[in-house]
């Protein structure tokens, strides 16, 4: 793979309001790969995704981001997105007024030199929903309106089925799920990845990734990867938890 096949993190180091969260993180995401980014809570995991999406919040200190061969450190979210990076959000926001349909018919044309015709557009979002056991009135709704935990997590994974991006960046997409949500979101992700796409997986739980098997797992603590490994280590994980890893870690390190 070349530098402009990956998504590429370096020594980045990120605080929020004057405090230091991020403590030189580096790893790459390439085309074709999936990597899951594993940590107990407070760990960095979600500044991690939200620094390489753009959040004006997370204030870069040192190191970059590389998105296929260019330097987007500092770029907006917008151009981001425009280039290729996608976010599923961990808690979906729900805005009145601006249904499913319009919403992701606007963001389709903005990366079009000719706009998508209503006809052609509607083929695609029945034909995506229908592959998430979505009920087609939801493209009628506001987005997230009313919407269960679940019913927003699947219109996040809608939204990637249907941009689709280079890079996605899945942030707790299996957070609040149950057993059947799970079984379908994890089957729309399946269906999202291929040679030309990365995805991030960003989990607390081992559970995803007995449907989206991960190439490679990285585990955080305290703003840094602590462990890196195969899949095999998030099933280690599953059944030690994070303390031991933290554990085994810090006996290395006195080695």
């Amino acid at each position: 793979m070349f530098m402009t096949d990956k998504l590429v993190v370096e020594d980045l180091h990120v605080s929020v309001e004057g405090k230091m969260i991020l403590k030189g993180i580096t790893l790459e995401l390439s085309k074709g790969e999936v990597i899951a980014i594993m940590g107990p809570n407070g760990s960095g995991k979600s500044t991690l995704a939200n620094t390489l999406m753009g959040h004006p919040k997370y204030k870069i200190e040192k190191g970059r981001i590389l998105l296929n061969g260019e330097d987007i450190t500092n770029l907006p979210a917008h151009e981001r997105s425009l280039k290729g990076l996608f976010l599923s959000f961990q808690y979906p926001v729900e805005i009145a007024g601006v249904t499913m349909t319009n919403f992701l018919r606007t963001a389709v044309n903005a990366r079009r030199k000719e706009p998508v015709s209503v006809i052609d557009f509607h083929k695609l979002i029945k034909e995506k929903m229908k592959l998430l056991s979505m009920n087609e009135q939801f493209r009628k709704r506001s987005i997230n309106e009313g919407f269960s935990g679940g019913e927003k997590k699947r219109a996040e994974i809608l939204q990637m089925l249907v941009l689709e991006p280079t890079f996605a960046i899945l942030d707790e997409t299996d957070s609040g799920l149950d057993v059947d949500a799970l079984k379908v979101v994890a089957e729309g992700i399946n269906t999202f990845k291929g040679a030309e796409r990365g995805i991030m997986l960003i989990t607390h739980y081992h559970r995803i990734l007995n449907y989206v098997r991960p190439n490679k797992v990285f585990v955080m603590s305290e703003g840094r990867i602590i462990r890196s490994g195969g899949a095999d280590l998030a099933y280690e994980i599953e059944k030690n938890g994070f303390e031991d890893v933290q554990k085994t870690k810090s006996r290395m390190n006195k080695v």
